[in-house]
This record gives C-alpha cells, structure tokens and sequence, in this order.
C-alpha cells in the first residue's frame, strides 16, 4: 500500500473555527480537536466510556473520584502529561473565555495527590461523572504559558491566541497545517501513547460550503470523505458507483428558542414589552409550525419530529413524553389575538447556514408558517462562525434564534441543564433564551443527585412536562446523521455526530 493511498481527504460545509478546545460547546469543534487533545476517559466506537489518559479510577466516597493517571504519556512536544495539567485543564476550563464550563459543574474541587494521581471532589454525589468529561481535553500547562495561552479566547468576540490557530495534545494526531476557512492538516503522532488502530500518513479537512461543490468533489474521487451531506443528493450519492452512504439516528435535537428575558425584544417592531414573555404566543407560535411538513419536504425524510429537548438513544427518552399538538393555524391566530396581538408582530430569526443539516432552508420554511398566524418573521441566515458569537456571546444578541444540542453525557438531565435551566453562570450557559422557572429548577437538582432509576425516570418526564405546558422552546426534529464515504475507506459513525480519525482505516 503506498502512502498516498492513505492520505484521507474530507470535507465539511463549514470550519472548525478554532484549534482551542474549551473556546466552544460544539460537536465538530469538540470531535474535531478530539484528534489532538485527549480526555481522561473517552467514548469508544459502541460509545461505551473507556480509559484514556486515566487508566483507572474508584470512588472512596459518594463525593470523590479517584483518578489514576496514565505513565509514560508525553505531549507531542515532549512535555510528561502529569496532575498539574490536570488541574490547569480544570482552571483553563472553568475560566474567562471558555465555553465549556458546564463539564465541572458539579466538581466542588480537584486535588492533586501526586504526580499521577488526582481527586474530584463533587458537591453532591454525581452519578454521571464519567459521561460529563469525555469530550473535556487536556491542556499542557507548559505550552500553555510559554505561548501566552493560559486562556481560552472567546470566540464570541474577534480575539485570537496562540492556541486558536496552534494545537499540541497528547492525541493521536498532530496539527501540520491551519487555513482557516479553507484547509486543516493532520498528521500521525509517532509518539502516541496508545496503539493506533488507524492507517493514515495524513488527513487532510477541506471546506467546501457549496453543496453541489462538495458533493461533487466526492463523486470525482477528490475528497474521501462528506460529513454534511445535503438530503436532496442522499439517493442520486447511494445510486453512484464507488461511493457509499452511511446513515444513522443523531442525538442531537433542533430547536427554536424565543427571548423570554428582556422586557423589550431587540429585534422586534413591537415596542414596550415583550411578546415572547406571554405564553398564548409562544404557543401560537408551536400550533403553527408543522414538523411534519419539514420532515417531508425539507428534510426529505431524514429527521424525527419531536416535541422534547432530547430524542431516542438519550437516558432518561419515553416515547410517552414526546407528545406535540397538533397544528391549528386558526387556535394559534385566536391565542395572538387573546394576547394581545390581532395583527401579529415582526420580529427577526437569527439562523445558522452551514451548521445544521438544511439548516437555512428549516428556518426558510418557518418563516412562511409563522406568516399564516400573522407573526412576520425576518430570516438573519448567517455563516456558523458570526451565528454562534452573536447567540451565545455575552450580549445574546438575538431575540428568537434555532439552535441544535446534543447531550454530551447521553443523559436528559445534560440538555435540561445547559439549555433550560436559569442562568447562573455555569448552569444554562446557554440559555440564550433567559427562560426561568423555579419549579423546573427544583427538578434538574433533583434529577442531578437521584440515583434511584424509576424515581428519576419520573422526575425527567415531570420535568419534560414542564417544558411543554410553559412552551419554553419550540423542539423541531432529531436530525439523522448522513455522511458519505469512497469505497476502501473505513469509517466510524456514532449517534454522537463525533467523526474520529482513530477509527479510520484504508483497505482491509
């Protein structure tokens, strides 16, 4: 096999944005960085959490973790991985400017025992520890400092560091090359602690934003690898020669959310008070929007309409709670007219165009449904990059915006937590909506700490039931992961969207 054969060449409509990993909650920043910073304990390919830079762990108490670090592990640079990285991850993770803050929440202090050991010590017991730190990387506290990246830049503001652009980890790849918005090069650590199951000399990302040009690129044989896949070229893809389709459910949810917070909305022609505060119109606004019509016409089939925050393969999931009204175009003109608003209102949707799976052409849609109800919707589509630091910057520049989440820790309570909650810092971090009810704030602590499985079984769906009768949000589907793949190319696909190059092997 010659080493060209096993230079992988794949494409994403949009970039990583940046080679920090704490710098955004985001699954393709988060998968990609994956490649080159490493967790304690990582997802394998069933999911299952396995060790990784800890190569054991107990509990002596209900409130402490007991980490064993992994010996003998360098970073690339030749730096030992030893406790004190730890707990500068921890700090760095937990600073100005990260985006991440919500992995710890529940971690009151970490300890250093020694060189290789470390302790989390938790507030309350947390059964789900494990699962909340597979996607948090370590950090070299060393190379840190002596680049001047102690912390993370936002990436809701135009500043940059070293590590925005520059990447050193312990992981299986090494960053070679960085162009931002245009090409990223990965090669193989030689110096990997673990023994690499892949077979790449070199990984090279492209980004293709144009669907047909991307597309096209892998049926030509000039890229390996789609990891967005338009739904409309899914059959014309599966019927093509030499290429294949890989398709499968995704945890992650899509929805609306309505700015409840502000007393005035920013973009909005209603002035004095805010429309989005009155639960008649949030829930006009739901009897309005058909999923179903989505599903069929935009999504082509490929999602799952939902009416919850979280979908199947997420703990804590019953179908039994998934329940949506019907749409009742004439109820939801009654309930505007009740609230208030006879005429309807404007006001503006802040929208991603290369985020999520025919993300423009949902809201597109939207935007029409909400016009049959009298709500005169302005689309604001805009590249990942500018969407996400404008939603989830400090400022929440946005009054009603669409947004996909996926549980990190494959549990309902992390989606209730970060999305839902009110806001207190590390708690619904992004709760960009502002939504606050003490009740369901009760029962996200409840659910934190219960460990009785039918008890917190019933304490989720009550939570859920919450979420519907206030209409906090506005769920619109499960999307389904699709990628495409050239034959004699061997790919992992996950129902966590986590595209890792670990896993990807050329011929048999």
């Amino acid at each position: 096999m010659t080493a060209q054969a096993n230079n992988f060449r794949w494409a994403n409509d949009g970039d990583v944005n940046s080679m920090d990993p704490y710098t955004r909650q985001e699954t393709f920043l988060l998968s990609f960085n994956a490649n080159i910073y490493e967790p304690l304990v990582r997802r394998d390919a069933q999911m299952r959490v396995e060790p990784a830079l800890a190569e054991r762990w107990e509990n002596p108490s209900p409130t402490v973790w007991r980490f064993h670090l992994r010996q003998g592990v360098r970073f690339s640079d030749g730096t030992p991985f030893t406790a004190d990285d730890v707990i500068f991850s921890a700090e760095r993770a937990r600073g100005p400017g990260s985006n991440i803050q919500g992995v710890l929440a529940s971690v009151k202090e970490i300890r250093k025992i020694d060189d290789h050991t470390v302790e989390f010590e938790t507030t309350v017991p947390n059964p789900i520890l494990l699962q909340e730190i597979t996607n948090w990387g370590m950090m070299s506290r060393a190379w840190a400092a002596q680049h001047n990246a102690e912390r993370p830049v936002d990436l809701t503001t135009t500043g940059e560091n070293f590590a925005t652009r520059n990447a050193m980890g312990t992981g299986p790849f090494l960053l070679q090359s960085r162009e931002p918005d245009r090409r990223t090069v990965l090669v193989p650590n030689p110096t990997w602690w673990d023994t690499p199951r892949h077979n790449l000399t070199r990984a090279e990302f492209n980004v293709i934003s144009n669907d047909a040009t991307r597309v096209a690129a892998l049926l030509s044989g000039e890229m390996d690898f789609v990891y967005t896949v338009p739904p409309q070229d899914v059959e014309r893809i599966r019927r093509s020669p030499g290429v294949s389709i890989l398709q499968g459910p995704e945890l992650r949810t899509i929805y609306l959310g309505m700015d409840q917070m502000r007393p005035q909305l920013l973009k909005s022609d209603v002035q004095g008070k805010n429309p989005f505060q009155d639960v008649r119109v949030r829930r006009a606004m739901l009897l309005a929007i058909d999923v179903n019509a989505i599903q069929r016409t935009v999504m082509r089939g490929q999602s799952r309409p939902t009416n919850l925050l979280y979908g199947p393969g997420v703990n804590g999931f019953l179908e039994a709670d998934d329940v949506r009204p019907a749409v009742n175009v004439a109820e939801g003109r009654r309930l505007l007219t009740e609230a208030g608003y006879p005429n309807g209102f404007g006001v503006t949707l802040d929208c991603p165009n290369d985020r999520y799976v025919n993300d423009e052409a949902v809201c597109t849609a939207i935007t029409a449904m909400l016009a049959r109800v009298g709500i005169r919707v302005t689309l604001n589509a805009q590249t990942r990059a500018r969407y996400f630091s404008e939603i989830n910057g400090p400022r929440f520049n946005t009054s009603f915006y669409m947004l996909g989440w996926t549980p990190s820790t494959g549990d309902a309570h992390n989606a209730f937590y970060n999305l839902a909650a009110t806001r207190t810092g590390s708690r619904g971090v992004f709760n960009s909506a502002g939504y606050s009810n003490p009740a369901f704030d009760t029962l996200v602590d409840r659910i934190a700490v219960e460990t009785d499985p039918a008890q917190r079984q019933r304490l989720i769906s009550e939570a859920s039931q919450v979420l519907r009768d206030d209409v906090a949000f506005i769920p619109l589907h499960q999307q389904q992961i699709v990628w495409a793949v050239r034959n004699g190319w061997t790919v992992v696909q996950t129902a966590d969207n986590y595209f890792q190059l670990r896993h990807v092997r050329h011929g048999q």
